[in-house]
């Protein structure tokens, strides 16, 4: 066998035994969840901090969630830029309809660092004394063990909690590919690093112990990065801890995108993961369809390989995706299956065209090498959270 036939031979091999290695671990992972005492009587005082901007068409039903929560004692601690920001009567009639929840509303500006979604968090943590802090984005439709599963989650080696987004209700085609994206990509990588006990964070949602964060130098420190969860995940490596994922990963409502929305937030992450983790970023290249389908053509074409081992791969490769979706419940239609297909096509383009700049534009703010991502408007039906900040300058009760 020539060099070549074998070092191309070895290079798909590796690709697709990682592709179904991946899907069986991830599967296996988020069915068995994680051990726990599922009868231990969690009742540690914990602060669910929701940032929010603007409004969206899931808005009432995701910040609706955060008051159903079964657990014994929490706050909502929601936090706004703007004074005038139009999600305000939103908050304020949701805490009216829920009296005996404890729920806090803070408006104001607190301009900590580059990250206009560290701002507008900071208030939260400069005005709780809770031992646990739970940051959701205002997009993340929680369920009513939210807070309970990520306590749970919590052991001796663990310096803070997080978890992807699953999308859900994708209403078109890219909607369909934004929740591709999170799905059986971003939320299977990532449960095969937490399998592989090397899990990082993902800035839907980050659950701190507070000391741990106030250790590494509070709030201010996760403007560290381009990203809240890059700096969080490295700050807690640093303190010889690991980031720990649930048993599940929580939905987020896509609704409708555009093929401009989804690649632009993609783009923002894949620049996100360039600059914060550069050796990890540059093998992406090869992590998609197109690469193992070079590979496998070559092969079929030099005579290696029968003929039909491309169309093959391409039923198995996404045949073993859908059938991961479809045993967790996330969405698994014909249009998903092509938007997988989209998906992959989308990966190396967006690999090459990160190296293009290193900064981005996110709802208007030009972001750099040293400034913030917070969360990105998604056209249609979402937006997702974060922006501007912190000093009480108002607070709404409800308890």
């Amino acid at each position: 066998m020539a060099l070549s036939t074998a070092l191309t031979a070895t290079f798909g091999g590796f690709l697709i035994t990682l592709q179904f290695t991946s899907l069986a671990i991830a599967y296996w992972r988020m069915r068995r969840g994680v051990r726990r005492d599922e009868t231990q009587k969690t009742s540690e005082f914990i602060a669910l901090v929701r940032p929010l901007c603007g409004l969206n068409a899931f808005e009432e039903e995701t910040l609706r969630s955060s008051f159903h929560q079964d657990y014994p004692g929490y706050e909502i601690v929601f936090c706004v830029a703007s004074r005038f920001d139009p999600v305000i009567p939103l908050v304020e009639k949701l805490m009216a309809e829920y009296p005996h929840q404890r729920a806090r509303l803070l408006t104001g500006d607190d301009k900590i660092s580059a990250n206009p979604k560290v701002n507008n968090l900071n208030k939260a943590w400069e005005n709780t004394t809770a031992g646990i802090v739970a940051m959701a984005d205002s997009n993340l439709l929680l369920p009513p063990d939210y807070l309970r599963s990520l306590v749970n989650t919590f052991d001796a080696e663990t310096g803070m909690v997080s978890s992807p987004a699953i999308g859900i209700c994708p209403e078109n085609i890219w909607g369909a590919v934004e929740a591709a994206m999170l799905n059986t990509h971003q939320a299977r990588w990532q449960y095969l690093s937490d399998f592989l006990g090397n899990g990082f964070a993902q800035g839907k949602t980050l659950c701190w112990r507070r000391e741990v964060l106030d250790n590494g130098g509070g709030m201010a420190a996760l403007g560290s990065e381009l990203a809240e969860d890059v700096a969080s995940t490295k700050l807690v490596r640093r303190a010889g801890l690991k980031v720990r994922l649930p048993a599940q990963p929580f939905a987020q409502p896509v609704g409708h995108r555009t093929l401009d929305a989804v690649w632009s937030r993609q783009l923002r992450w894949a620049r996100i993961r360039r600059a914060g983790f550069f050796w990890l970023f540059v093998p992406e290249i090869i992590m998609g369809f197109l690469p193992a389908l070079a590979a496998v053509t070559w092969l079929s074409a030099a005579g290696d390989l029968p003929l039909f081992a491309p169309p093959a791969l391409f039923v198995l490769w996404f045949g073993g995706e859908w059938a991961l979706a479809k045993a967790l419940g996330w969405p698994h239609q014909l249009r998903d299956l092509l938007a997988m297909c989209l998906r992959d096509i989308m990966m190396p383009v967006l690999w090459l065209g990160c190296w293009a700049g290193r900064g981005f534009t996110w709802r208007g703010n030009p972001s750099g090498e040293k400034s913030l991502s917070g969360k990105i408007k998604l056209t249609g039906k979402i937006k997702l959270s974060g922006k501007k900040q912190p000093v009480p300058v108002s607070q709404s009760p409800g308890k």
